[in-house]
């Protein structure tokens, strides 16, 4: 008996307790998030699936979150946690926005998530890209992952679906990519991420930003990327 009802405790949760414990679990965006910086801009890109424990909560999730007019965050982690985050920075970059009388840079940006995430790194899951264009350093691409690092990156991933794209990337990734490459190569390789993460899935939303702001797309599931048909 012992041992059936350690196959049933996950399940159904406390004996005293029917509700499973997946509708307790925490609102998360285990994910597969990606940006590449190019010559003029970034390409941003994520899945769309947020699961609460086991349990595929939302299929049209939205990680790409606007910061300012021309910078942006991809978010994995927690969503209540990364969601908060993103609308505390955009609030402080919308002040520091109207007392320069100019549009914030995207280092500034990354710093404010950095401090964030690291003053806060005992209380929240958030792993964080920043990825914008100024007129200082052009198209920029930061990495916060857990604990509140940050270091500029022309190519990074996030979240549970990254781990299964690295020989990918390593192996189709050049600096010297144009727009159209990188927007090629994102979508690959978040649809593989897809085809391999139990947590990714959905569709893909992929933003382009550049010095006209961000152009959105979406690649709905029937038409992902295949690579092979089972």
């Amino acid at each position: 008996m012992a041992y059936i009802d350690n196959l049933v405790q996950p399940i159904m949760g406390n004996k005293n307790n029917i509700t499973p414990d997946w509708l307790n679990a925490e609102h998360s965006t285990g994910t597969t998030i990606m940006a590449v910086e190019f010559d003029g801009g970034v390409v941003i890109g994520a899945d769309s699936r947020s699961t609460t424990g086991a349990y595929v909560s939302n299929r049209y999730a939205d990680k790409l979150t606007k910061v300012t007019d021309y910078i942006y965050c991809c978010r994995s982690g927690s969503a209540a946690d990364t969601q908060a985050i993103a609308d505390i920075v955009a609030y402080h970059l919308e002040l520091h926005k109207m007392e320069l009388g100019s549009q914030p840079l995207v280092e500034t940006a990354a710093n404010v998530f950095r401090e964030m995430c690291y003053n806060y790194r005992d209380s929240l899951m958030a792993g964080i890209l920043v990825a914008g264009w100024d007129n200082v350093k052009g198209g920029q691409v930061y990495s916060i992952p857990i604990g509140g690092m940050l270091v500029r990156q022309s190519i990074s991933l996030g979240g549970s679906g990254s781990s299964y794209i690295y020989g990918y990337i390593d192996s189709n990734y050049k600096p010297t990519m144009s727009k159209d490459q990188c927007v090629e190569l994102v979508s690959n390789a978040v649809a593989l991420a897809m085809s391999r993460d139990g947590s990714s899935g959905g569709l893909i939303r992929l933003g382009v930003i550049t010095k006209n702001g961000i152009e959105r797309k979406t690649i709905l599931g029937n038409h992902l990327p295949k690579f092979y048909e089972g």
